[in-house]
C-alpha cells in the first residue's frame, strides 16, 4: 500500500493531512487498486518518510498510465461480461424450472378441479338427501308442535280451572276460619265481654275439691253474727219438767239469742214559727227557717242518701226507687222521679272536694290504671275515661276518645307508668307503659283455637302464665329490692320471650298468615315492637301485670249504661261520672257509704260546678 499526499499539504509542521490507502482487489484473476481517502496526523519528516513518499508517487504514476492506455477499462469490462454470462446461465436455469413447475402447476390444477367436482357432486347429492329428510322432519315437527300447541291450550285452560278452583277452595276456607274464630270468640280468647257471648259458658271452678263440707271448719275460729242491742225482750216458758230439782240443777247460765229485723220509720221534724202581718205594707212576713227548708217538705239527707245509692250504686231505676223507699216506710216517704233525678247533680256539685283529692292522689300514684269504653248521650255516640290507682277512682265524660279525651285529665301531666290495653293515644303520655297480659292471655288463646298449627302462642301463653306466677312471690317482705335479688330470673325469663318471638317469625315466614285471620301475626308483632311494656311488670313490683282495675271499674259504668240505655245531656253523663267516682273510692277505702253519703248531703250548697267539654 503507497501512501500520496495533496500538494497543498507539504509543510512540515501542518497538524493533519490527507491519506490515501490503496487496497487490492483480485477479480476474475485482475488485480484492481482502490483508493480511499482519509486524514491522518502528518509525521515528522525524516530520510524513511522520504523514501517511501517517493515510492508511493512512483506507483501512482504507474497506476495512472494503466488508466491512460485503458487496460485497466478492459479488464473491468471482461469481469462485467463474465458475470452477466453468468447470470444468463442462471436465468435460463431458473426459466426452465419455471416452466416445469408452471407445466406441473396446470396438471394439478386439472386434478383437483376434477376432484372438486366429483366431491361437489357428491356433496350436492347427500345434500338433496338431507333437504328431502330435514323437510320431513320439519314436517313432522310442525305437526308435533301443533299437537303439543293443542295439549299446552288444554293443559293452560286446565291449569286455570284447577288454579281457580284452588282459589276458591282456599278463600272458602279462609272464610270457614273467620267464621269459626267469630263463634268461638267468647271472654275467654278475646276482649268481648261475657255479657256480649253468643254462647254463655259455664263459671269453671278452679279449685280442687277436698270433699270437706262447706262452711267453718274444725280447728279455725268461729265468727259469728255481731249481736245487736235488743229493742224488744221476750222470755222463752221454761218446760215443767226442767223445773223438777230432782233431775235437773240450773247452771246460772241464760242462753240468749236474737233475730233482727229491719224497719224504716220517718223521723220527721216540723219548724214552726208565727206569721205576722205588716199593718202599713199589708206584707206577711215570718222568722228565717234553717237553710235548706224551702218547700214545706223536703227530704233530708238521709232520704237523699238512700235515693242515690239505689240509683247509682244499685243501678235501680228512678221510679222503682220511689216504688221502694215508699214500700219500705208504708208509703209514708215517696219521692217523685224529678226529685231523684236531681240527686246525682247536688252530688257531684258537693263533692268537689273529694273529687280534686281523688285528682291529686292519682297523680303521685307509681302506676295508673287506665281505659276507655262507649257511652249514649242523646242518642249520639260518646266516651267515658277512666283513672284508677289503688283505692282511688275517678271518672270522665268525653264526647270522643284519642287525644281529645285525654284533654283536661290527670293523663296529659302525668309523670309516671301508664297500665293500659293497647290504646296507641295512652304512648303519648307518661314514662313508661304496661300492656295488659290478661288480654295477652286471651288474644293467645285465640291463635291457639285458629291457628293450631304453630307452636309459638301456646309456648307463650305458657311463658306469660309463668311470668306472672313469678311476679306474684316476687315481694320477699325483707324490704330488700326484689329487682336486685331476682335480676338473674328476670334476664332469663327475657330471653325466653325473645326465643319464642323469634320461633313466631319463623313460623310465620314458613307459613304465612291468612287473609281472613290475622290476629295471631298482629299479636306477634305487637309483641315485638312493644317488647318493653309487656315485661315492665317483671322490673317494678308496684306496676300490675293487668287492667283489671279499670275494667272492674268500668263494669260499674256499663251497668248503669245498660239500665239507663241513654244519658239525656253532657251535663248529665258528667255529673254521673263525678258521682261514681266518688262513691266507687269511698268504697275502696272502706268507709260506710250511706254515712259518707248523708253528710255529703248535709253540706251546704257550693255553687254550681263547671262541667267539663
Amino acid at each position: 500500500m503507497n501512501t500520496l499526499t495533496a500538494g497543498a499539504m507539504t509543510h512540515p509542521q501542518a497538524l493533519e493531512r490527507i491519506v490515501y490507502l490503496e487496497s487490492v482487489v483480485s477479480v476474475q484473476g485482475k488485480t484492481i487498486i482502490e483508493l480511499r481517502r482519509r486524514e491522518a496526523p502528518l509525521s515528522k519528516p525524516g530520510y524513511d518518510w522520504i523514501m517511501n513518499l517517493q515510492y508511493k508517487v512512483k506507483n501512482l504514476s504507474q497506476r495512472i498510465a494503466e488508466f491512460e492506455s485503458g487496460e485497466i477499462y478492459m479488464n473491468l469490462k471482461q469481469v462485467h461480461r463474465a458475470k452477466l454470462a453468468a447470470k444468463d446461465v442462471e436465468i435460463k436455469k431458473l426459466r426452465n424450472e419455471l416452466a416445469s413447475a408452471r407445466s406441473s402447476h396446470v396438471t394439478m390444477n386439472k386434478n383437483w378441479t376434477r376432484t372438486l367436482e366429483y366431491t361437489e357432486n357428491e356433496y350436492v347429492k347427500v345434500l338433496m338427501k338431507k333437504d328431502k329428510e330435514l323437510k320431513k322432519m320439519e314436517n313432522r315437527a310442525l305437526t308435533a308442535e301443533r299437537r303439543v300447541d293443542k295439549l299446552k291450550d288444554r293443559m293452560l285452560e286446565e291449569k286455570r280451572k284447577l288454579y281457580a278452583a284452588l282459589t276458591k277452595v282456599e278463600e272458602e276456607k279462609g272464610k270457614v276460619k273467620k267464621l269459626t274464630a267469630q263463634i268461638n270468640k267468647d271472654f275467654t280468647n278475646s276482649s268481648v265481654p261475657s255479657s256480649m257471648s253468643m254462647k254463655p259458658k259455664k263459671i269453671i271452678n278452679n279449685r280442687e275439691k277436698t270433699g270437706r263440707k262447706p262452711g267453718g271448719q274444725p280447728g279455725h275460729a268461729h265468727h259469728p253474727r255481731r249481736k245487736q242491742e235488743a229493742t224488744e225482750i221476750e222470755y222463752v216458758p221454761v218446760p215443767d219438767e226442767f223445773l223438777n230439782p230432782d233431775i235437773y240443777l240450773p247452771t246460772g247460765r241464760v242462753i240468749e239469742k236474737q233475730i233482727v229485723e229491719l224497719m224504716l220509720i220517718p223521723v220527721v221534724k216540723n219548724y214552726w214559727t208565727p206569721e205576722y202581718r205588716n199593718r202599713v205594707t199589708g206584707t206577711y212576713v215570718s222568722a228565717e227557717f234553717p237553710k235548706g227548708l224551702t218547700d214545706d217538705v223536703t227530704y233530708g239527707s238521709s232520704v237523699k242518701a238512700i235515693a242515690l245509692l239505689l240509683v247509682n250504686h244499685c243501678n235501680v231505676s228512678h221510679g222503682k226507687v220511689s216504688g221502694i223507699i215508699s214500700d219500705l216506710t208504708g208509703g209514708a216517704v215517696k219521692p217523685s222521679v224529678g226529685f231523684i233525678n236531681k240527686l246525682t247533680k247536688e252530688f257531684s256539685q258537693k263533692t268537689q272536694q273529694e273529687q280534686d283529692e281523688a285528682i291529686r292522689a292519682l297523680l303521685l300514684s307509681p302506676a295508673m290504671n287506665i281505659d276507655f269504653t262507649g257511652a249514649k248521650v242523646n242518642g249520639s255516640r260518646s266516651s267515658v275515661l277512666v283513672c284508677a290507682a289503688g283505692d282511688t277512682t275517678k271518672y270522665f265524660a268525653r264526647k270522643h276518645k284519642g287525644f281529645e279525651g285525654v284533654k283536661g285529665t290527670p293523663i296529659e301531666i302525668y309523670m309516671n307508668i301508664l297500665v293500659h290495653d293497647h290504646d296507641k293515644t295512652f304512648y303519648n303520655f307518661g314514662t313508661a307503659h304496661q300492656e295488659c297480659l290478661d288480654h295477652v292471655l286471651r288474644y293467645l288463646k285465640g291463635s291457639m283455637l285458629n291457628e293450631k298449627n304453630l307452636q309459638w302462642n301456646r309456648s307463650m301463653r305458657e311463658l306469660i302464665q309463668e311470668m306472672i306466677h313469678f311476679r306474684k312471690h316476687l315481694d320477699t317482705g325483707d324490704g330488700k329490692n326484689p329487682d336486685e335479688i331476682n335480676s338473674a330470673r328476670v334476664k332469663e325469663l327475657e330471653v325466653k320471650y325473645d326465643e319464642i318471638l323469634e320461633q313466631a317469625k319463623t313460623e310465620y315466614e314458613y307459613e304465612p298468615p291468612s287473609d281472613y285471620y290475622k290476629d295471631g301475626y298482629n299479636l306477634f308483632l305487637k309483641m315485638s315492637k312493644y317488647r318493653e311494656a309487656h315485661l315492665l311488670f317483671l322490673h317494678d313490683y308496684r306496676v300490675p301485670w293487668t287492667n283489671s282495675l279499670a275494667e272492674r271499674k268500668l263494669r260499674q259504668f256499663k251497668r248503669k249504661q245498660h239500665q239507663v240505655m241513654c244519658f239525656r245531656s253532657d251535663d248529665g253523663l258528667e255529673y254521673f261520672c263525678n258521682t261514681l267516682g266518688v262513691l266507687e273510692t269511698l268504697r275502696a277505702q272502706g268507709i260506710n257509704l250511706y254515712e259518707s253519703v248523708t253528710e255529703i248531703f248535709s253540706r251546704p250548697k257550693s255553687g254550681q260546678v263547671k262541667v267539663a267539654s
